[in-house]
């Protein structure tokens, strides 16, 4: 057990909204948000899964909805408590510990907060290793857990609670009242026992993203390597593009951010052209035509002189970028995770091939080169 106050705060926002994979909401709200919430109610204890017991009530907190809508909205206050007595009653018991249900900039921010205000532990896990659109895609669903019971509230005290009878089903639902709901609520779902969330939970969520946040905020004080070279070795990031963005389309659809990011080469890509395509998170990356990467990794747009994440609701004309590719979870490789989250499931015309492999035959192009997978 250890303690997340401000200055952890700081490096957890930072390195989940590079986790997040352009979504997850603006790290910068999120931030704020329980960066206020520590300081009028003390730091926040987080627990490893193992400090847990097994059968103890875990109950994740989110935001479901667009991101650009959040930072418009905002929070009312009374979300968390509201989530927390709609849970509770169910079970007829008190919650024992929050988690975070996915990393980005607001989705792991909320669980901080709503554990400083209610005075609950944080524990350090969440069911993506990432974040993604839908609420069917964690790690929870592969191993058989319901979404529901799920309960759901926003800023003007409206408040549900769901029982369906599949995951994908609690997605349409839900959707469809955070759409009545002006596009973005707060939600507890994935209710589980301490067990559970330790065989399908991805453990070290949150100190992964401290230390990432921490390695990015420090990356030119290295005195080896250049700040680039820096950011890939700290990540295990893998090169894709540096660009100028040069457009950018986006729309809200059914409580999602859609659209795509076109950039113009700089530097060593001068000369070619990007698009990443998003709904919420970035799914697809090419380069002159040729996929370089797709869901489930991560693709990651950073400021290229800062590293620092920029979500796909940050997006403008003119930000110089790098594109980077993350390896996902190792679950999400398997069959069962390819079907929930590959990039057929969203559409894109391509069987998935790890990015590491992408990357490997781009960067051998024009060579015979050997893969096994």
């Amino acid at each position: 057990m250890r303690e997340i106050g401000l200055k952890e705060i700081e490096d957890i926002a930072l390195g989940a909204a590079l986790l997040g994979a352009g979504g997850g909401g603006d790290p910068y709200i999120g931030k704020l948000v329980a960066l206020g919430a520590v300081r009028e109610c003390g730091p926040v204890k987080l627990l490893s899964p193992e400090e847990v017991a097994d059968d103890a009530l875990i109950a994740p907190i989110a935001m479901m909805g667009a991101p650009t809508i959040l930072c418009e909205k905002g929070i009312g206050g009374t979300e968390y408590q509201t989530l927390y007595d709609t849970m509770s009653q169910f079970f007829g018991r008190k919650i024992d510990a929050f988690m975070p249900m996915e990393a980005g900039g607001v989705n792991s921010m909320l669980p901080i907060a709503a554990a400083a205000r209610l005075g609950l532990p944080l524990v350090d896990v969440d069911g993506m290793g990432r974040a993604f659109p839908e609420l069917q895609m964690v790690t929870f669903t592969m191993g058989g857990i319901s979404a529901t019971p799920m309960a759901l509230t926003d800023e003007k005290g409206n408040n549900v609670i769901f029982r369906t009878i599949t995951n994908k089903w609690t997605e349409e639902l839900a959707r469809a009242v955070t759409m009545s709901c002006g596009g973005s609520v707060s939600v507890s779902l994935y209710p589980m026992n301490g067990a559970q969330m330790k065989q399908y939970g991805v453990h070290g969520i949150v100190t992964k993203s401290e230390e990432l946040g921490a390695a990015i905020r420090r990356i030119k004080e290295c005195t080896e390597g250049t700040p680039e070279e820096n950011f890939l070795k700290f990540t295990d990031g893998i090169f894709i593009f540096k660009g100028k963005i040069s457009d950018v389309l986006r729309e809200t659809r059914g409580a999602f951010n859609f659209g795509k990011v076109v950039l113009s080469g700089i530097q060593e890509c001068r000369g070619k052209e990007a698009v990443v395509t998003f709904q919420n998170e970035n799914l697809c990356a090419e380069v002159d035509g040729e996929i370089l990467g797709t869901v489930p990794d991560l693709i990651c747009l950073v400021d290229a002189e800062t590293f620092t994440p920029v979500p796909t609701d940050a997006l403008k004309y003119g930000k110089r970028v790098l594109v980077v590719g993350l390896p996902c979870y190792h679950s999400w490789r398997s069959e069962a995770g390819l079907e929930l989250v590959g990039p057929k499931y969203f559409g894109i015309d391509t069987e998935y091939i790890p990015i590491e492999i992408r990357a490997a035959g781009a960067k051998n192009a024009g060579q015979e080169v050997q893969i096994n997978v």
